[in-house]
């Protein structure tokens, strides 16, 4: 079975929307640990509402903190403390997409940070990147990040609106895998999803 991470270079850039494609190609479960804000609609809602198959799980969150920050802030708010050791993977004979809460580096306590988190797993990851001012910067330092922590990265996404020459850098720089470069889309829906699914489930070799 294939288990996945979905981290990405910064917060906003469109994990979740890649992490739909992902659990509707592989019909995966679908599991975001941490949930920082937006409970009346969260990112396991959103995935829910965009998958069509009949086959993906939806595992609760291991926290649902009520501000949408940094977890570790959120988390002392609400006057809890997040513990990696709560943070196992969810038991399941099913393939399994798993998004971060934030970059790499986002801090989830006091003294760990998501980059810890991978460290635990040690499952491969899907890096998702986003074309902005600061993005190369971003992205190398993500991959760095990566590399020197023994964390395999099964390959690169780009999402959202194309800059050809910031993309070339850093696939000749990474030499890593590009797996897909989604378009900027005015509108998201289970049909999107599903288009872009059926071009995974070739590129993952799913029949």
């Amino acid at each position: 079975m294939k288990q996945i991470v979905i981290a990405g270079i910064g917060t906003g850039i469109g994990k979740t929307f890649i992490a739909s494609i992902l659990t509707e190609a592989l019909e995966a479960d679908y599991w975001k640990p941490i949930q920082a804000g937006n409970l009346h609609f969260t990112d396991t809602d959103f995935v829910k509402k965009h998958v069509s198959n009949k086959r993906s799980f939806f595992h609760s969150e291991a926290y649902r903190l009520s501000q949408p920050m940094s977890p570790h802030a959120a988390a002392e708010i609400d006057g809890i403390s997040i513990e990696l050791s709560k943070l196992d993977i969810p038991e399941t004979t099913n393939n399994l997409i798993i998004e971060l809460a934030g970059g790499l580096m986002v801090p989830l306590n006091r003294n760990e940070l998501n980059i810890h988190l991978l460290e635990q797993w040690k499952l491969p990851v899907i890096l998702v990147i986003q074309n902005y001012l600061g993005s190369i910067n971003h992205s190398l330092l993500s991959v760095e990040l990566l590399l020197n922590r023994g964390i395999p990265i099964l390959g690169i996404i780009f999402n959202g609106e194309r800059n050809k020459m910031t993309e070339s850098f850093i696939e000749n720089y990474t030499k890593l895998n590009c797996i897909a470069k989604i378009e900027m889309l005015d509108k998201v829906d289970e049909h999107t999803v599903a288009y872009y699914a059926n071009q995974f489930k070739e590129i993952f070799k799913i029949h």
